[in-house]
């Protein structure tokens, strides 16, 4: 794993260093000497004595002893390369540029793993194969371009594909966006972006490491380790942004259940985000964006003024924040007047702050103090002001630094004029300053950061459960889904209130359910998944009659073992449900119920275990909320109690992790309390 040869090496060899800069072998030789790495530089080459004024080694073993090998030779050249170097040259740190490895075939796989083993031998790091290289104050190891000055406080940058880390960095570099550490970590063969994640976290150090990490991932293998060091990373003060390629829909599987068929894997890497702290991005510059505003100061609340020269922009800024929860609030302060008094008429302060195109340096100072000083219901600014072209605006970027330095709330430069104001953004890039060139996509971004929530507690506080009883039905049942009578069972041992219910199968024992429970009655067929599709449910009967001629029909209806009875009961149908997906562990989701599930999906997911303030979260985040809280004079459902029955069936999962599936569907909601109606519940048995 990451070890002081690979961050701090004193020697590097580059293995199949060219004369030929357009070669991943020259390139990366290049950029070593051009970047002036402090150490012991080599090169071997079989056909050269002398590579880009450096000796040349024709033979490995003539070579010195070296900390770091960076080889750009045929993949079938390297393990026996490593071989070599691991245990005659002492060398225990790798990165392997090349291809040809289990990205490409099964002969490819098995080389890359014979590659890990010689590298675990000796308990040295590998990054790659397949990958463009690292980037470190202490080297650029990397052959590609940009090869940015590194910045201590920039972006710690982790990726799992190298030309995507080299394009953010492209999209990045330009607005002022700074880097710290650069890792392409390519097939992750030894180590992947959670380790060096976990390595970041164990070994950080508030007065020297980056306070920002950034992450690409095409696959999270360890999500464990990635909740764990993220969460423990943000507690900490650090902030973390991160990309998750691969969430198209085309990737989730067929389930038999509610939850099944709503829990894709992208739902987990959405849980699981959400859980750890992280800020979820879709796309380079959707990332560029918040990374950027992770490098300023916190808010301390919602509410923006934006402060403009041009209308439309401000419109726009306004629509994004406020849709993404933001608030532009309407400045009422009595020193509004005194502000107004000092712009060119036909300015606005009442937020946006509208001062004209023909506003000026001075005036934009002005309006930044009274916003910073005086506005007490503004927590920060966003500043928009490009320039038609008539004049050089050094003096409005100049004013705007000086605020930005001085000023106790955050201020957001966006300066659209990336063409025409090039020269003068050029120069306000040069004071160490970061800019934004789009207004919406910056609004969506901080509404994005401010709308996500500090990571979850790592264990959180479970009621207590019968296990015994939970583990007898486990132990007891066979694969599939369990009986009605050992789900109640289920149900009762962690404290999730049911309706009263028969699981009958005669006409008489329906006859005799029905007059105990007390009429009017639910009938349901057991075996069917779909119950309303087959007609294997029937709502209010309200006689013996109508029970025995029911069960006569619903007893033969295909895949029927038998018949549940349950009283008729009312309230606001609700969702929740549970499913193991690999290699997360449970998902739980909750949601309205019935048939309103499978038409809005509108359904929040959260990883188990949860918390009550998790568990609460979910509910309130759903888009039925209001629902759930009362709307038009209908009285509302009790969160208290939903959050209940989440929390309990994380309690649930936590003593039977063999259940993969899990639905109560529907629960009956009032403001009082909610009863499960309806329960579905699959296990898997370890073999």
């Amino acid at each position: 794993m990451l070890n002081n040869s690979l961050l701090h090496p004193q020697s590097i060899v580059v293995v199949g260093g060219s004369n030929d800069t357009q070669k991943p072998g020259g390139s990366i030789l290049r950029n070593l000497i051009n970047n002036k790495f402090k150490g012991r530089l080599y090169v071997t080459n079989l056909k050269e004595a002398e590579v880009q004024g450096i000796k040349s080694y024709q033979d490995l073993a003539d070579l010195p002893d070296t900390d770091l090998a960076i080889l750009a030779i045929p993949a079938n050249c390297i393990p026996e390369t490593v071989e070599l170097l691991a245990h005659q040259k002492n060398t225990r740190a790798f990165i392997v540029l090349s291809a040809g490895f289990s990205e490409e075939s099964e002969i490819g796989k098995e080389l890359e793993q014979v590659l890990v083993d010689i590298v675990d031998s000796v308990n040295g790091a590998l990054i790659g194969p397949n990958c463009v290289g690292v980037l470190t104050p202490d080297y650029a190891g990397i052959f590609t371009h940009p090869v940015p000055k590194l910045n201590p406080k920039g972006c710690d940058f982790i990726s799992g594909s190298g030309a995507t880390a080299c394009f953010i960095m492209e999209a990045g570099i330009p607005n002022g966006l700074s880097f710290a550490n650069v890792f392409s970590v390519g097939n992750s063969a030894q180590i992947g972006v959670e380790d060096i994640l976990a390595y970041l976290d164990e070994n950080y150090d508030e007065n020297t490491s980056s306070p920002v990490k950034l992450l690409y991932l095409e696959n999270i293998s360890k999500p464990e380790m990635l909740l764990k060091h993220a969460s423990s990373l943000i507690r900490k003060g650090c902030r973390i942004a991160a990309i998750k390629a691969g969430s198209s829909e085309a990737g989730s599987r067929a389930a038999s259940s509610h939850t099944g068929a709503l829990a894709s894997p992208d739902v987990a890497v959405d849980a699981l985000f959400r859980k750890a702290g992280i800020v979820r991005c879709y796309g380079r510059e959707d990332l560029i964006s918040v990374a950027s505003i992770f490098t300023f100061p916190r808010l301390g609340g919602k509410n923006m003024a934006i402060i403009t020269h041009a209308g439309g922009p401000a419109v726009m800024l306004t629509d994004a924040l406020s849709n993404g929860g933001m608030s532009v609030p309407h400045i009422e302060h009595p020193a509004a007047k005194e502000l107004l008094a000092q712009l060119y008429p036909g300015s606005s302060v009442g937020n946006p702050i509208d001062f004209l195109a023909t506003g000026t340096a001075r005036q934009l100072g002005t309006i930044i103090d009274y916003c910073d000083q005086k506005f007490s219901e503004i927590d920060g600014m966003a500043v928009i002001f490009g320039t038609p072209g008539l004049t050089k605006i050094f003096d409005v970027y100049n004013v705007l630094d000086e605020k930005m330095k001085e000023s106790c709330k955050p201020i957001f430069p966006i300066l659209p004029s990336v063409m025409t104001a090039h020269e003068e953004i050029t120069a306000f890039l040069h004071k160490g300053q970061t800019f934004f060139p789009d207004e919406v996509m910056f609004g969506n971004a901080l509404s994005k950061i401010y709308n996500t929530l500090p990571p979850a507690s790592a264990n959180p506080e479970l009621p207590q459960v019968n296990t015994t009883e939970i583990r007898n039905v486990i132990d007891k049942s066979e694969n599939g889904y369990l009986s009605p009578a050992s789900i109640q069972i289920l149900m009762d041992a962690c404290g999730i209130p049911r309706a009263g219910e028969a699981v009958v199968k005669t006409r008489q024992e329906a006859a005799a359910a029905a007059t105990r429970l007390g009429f009017p009655v639910v009938m349901k067929v057991v075996g069917p998944v779909h119950k309303s599709d087959v007609g294997g449910v029937v709502l209010n009967v309200k006689n013996e009659a109508t029970v025995t001629a029911e069960f006569d029909r619903m007893i033969n209806l295909k895949d029927t073992t038998a018949i549940l009875i349950q009283p008729m009961l009312s309230g606001t149908e609700l969702f929740a449900g549970a499913k193991f997906e690999p290699p997360f562990g449970h998902m739980i989701l909750c949601g309205m119920g019935g048939i309103f599930i499978e038409v809005f999906k509108d359904v929040a997911a959260g990883l188990a275990p949860l918390s009550k303030e998790e568990s609460l979260a979910m509910i309130r985040g759903l888009k039925s909320y209001k629902i759930i809280q009362g709307v038009r004079g209908q009285k509302g459902i009790s969160e208290d109690a939903f959050a209940d029955i989440l929390v309990r069936l994380s309690a649930l999962l936590k003593e039977a992790p063999e259940i993969v599936e899990l639905d109560f569907n529907p629960l009956l909601g009032n403001e009082q309390r909610i009863l499960a109606v309806d329960a579905r519940i699959r296990i898997e048995k370890k073999a």
